[in-house]
């Protein structure tokens, strides 16, 4: 348990983050893998290491969109800080890799018995909320290539690495889209340089660029984070 490799978990005092620590298990997060469902009880928390997760809103229908994203600078479950025991949102695993998970009961049980921790999730769940409704902002006004590209950064901060596996169709599902739109817009980044994307692998060749054609919620979503939790 020396290394620890998630934010929040880091940022505790060293006797809270033990005591955290020990009654964590650690587990794989399956590419795919469902988490949590909205409306049902949540069993586990997470704090992953390194695989990410996308938070979905459902909508009747249609698959839902995705309105947020966590991976090691966050966690699953958040909302148990609000001693809201059900989940709010569809959470899906979209990066594979370690995580450590907590029952419920017992995160909650050291969730009352810090104050830290306590101060920490708060703190995220504000984080979270921007994210959301940066989302929801960005789905109405932004053009289809800034939203892919604000996804694709996203999604490589918390891979950890310029390469991860991603289909068209996986994407078409996150941003809301028909699949056609996200190739039409995935076809410019790479004709500009800024990707380099053949049979669901895609390598992200210009980070500077990429990032100039993301909208303005990328950078807020990071100024928003780096501004509470350091």
């Amino acid at each position: 348990m020396a290394t620890v490799q998630n934010h929040l978990i880091e940022r505790l005092p060293r006797k809270d983050r033990l005591r955290l620590l020990a009654i964590c298990e650690p587990v794989q997060l399956v590419l795919a893998e469902v988490l949590c469902e909205p409306g049902k009880p949540t069993r586990h928390v997470y704090f992953p290491t390194e695989g990410f997760i996308s938070l979905v809103a459902l909508v009747e229908g249609s698959p839902g969109v995705e309105v947020g994203m966590v991976g090691r600078e966050g966690m699953l479950g958040a909302q148990l800080a609000l001693g809201v025991l059900t989940a709010p949102l569809h959470a899906l695993v979209q990066g594979e890799g370690a995580a450590w998970r907590i029952a419920s009961a017992a995160f909650r049980l050291e969730l009352a018995r810090s104050t830290a921790l306590q101060r920490i999730l708060n703190r995220y769940l504000y984080v979270l909320m921007a994210q959301q409704a940066a989302s929801a902002t960005c789905l109405r006004f932004h053009l289809t290539g800034q939203r892919l590209a604000r996804w694709l950064l996203m999604s490589q901060d918390r891979a950890h690495s310029d390469s991860f596996h991603v289909t068209h169709e996986f994407l078409a599902y996150m941003l809301g889209m028909r699949r056609v739109g996200i190739t039409t817009a995935a076809s410019v980044l790479q004709r500009g340089g800024l990707i380099e994307y053949h049979r669901g692998e895609l390598k992200v060749l210009d980070r500077g660029g990429l990032e100039a054609a993301a909208c303005g919620c990328y950078a807020a979503d990071r100024q928003s984070y780096t501004r509470l939790l350091g």
